[in-house]
């Protein structure tokens, strides 16, 4: 099953069960996707794209959250995380650190990158890779600390 179709399939049963907080973050997803197909010519996300929408959607709640705590609203807080929990539900099973540090190490040697420097070069070549499955500030963090050495 697509990742669309799980979608409209758990809109559906958020539907039925009367469940206001999980409906919320379908919808949410589904305007994201829709806003991101009308800005790209009508085309038609696939799993990656819409993957990429979930993502950008956990990424706007966690940026939120920082201006809450700060402004004292524990309530918009916890809303936030237990929207984050839903989206995070959909994305693929997390890199552990063990596979994250192989990944880099493999993309510091198909580059051939020897300082921090070159640091783009690997990125680029590990985030296609990690889309979705690892938070890519912390990666870059790792890709620093690894060509610093």
């Amino acid at each position: 099953m697509s990742l669309r179709e799980q979608l409209n399939e758990d809109l559906k049963s958020a539907m039925r069960a009367k469940d206001q907080a999980r409906l919320s973050v379908i919808r949410s997803i589904k305007a994201g996707i829709l806003a991101q197909e009308t800005r790209s010519e009508r085309t038609t996300l696939d799993d990656e794209g819409i993957l990429q929408v979930i993502v950008k959607e956990i990424k706007e709640r966690k940026d939120a959250n920082s201006e809450f705590e700060k402004a004292g609203r524990q309530d918009l807080v916890e809303k936030n995380l237990k929207e984050i929990e839903i989206l995070s539900s959909y994305l693929p099973e997390p890199l552990s650190e063990d596979e994250l540090a192989q990944l880099i190490d493999a993309a510091i040697t198909a580059c051939g990158a020897t300082s921090p420097k070159d640091m783009g070069k690997v990125m680029a070549i590990v985030n296609p890779q990690i889309r979705g499955r690892a938070d890519g500030r912390h990666v870059a963090d790792l890709v620093k600390a690894r060509l610093s050495r």
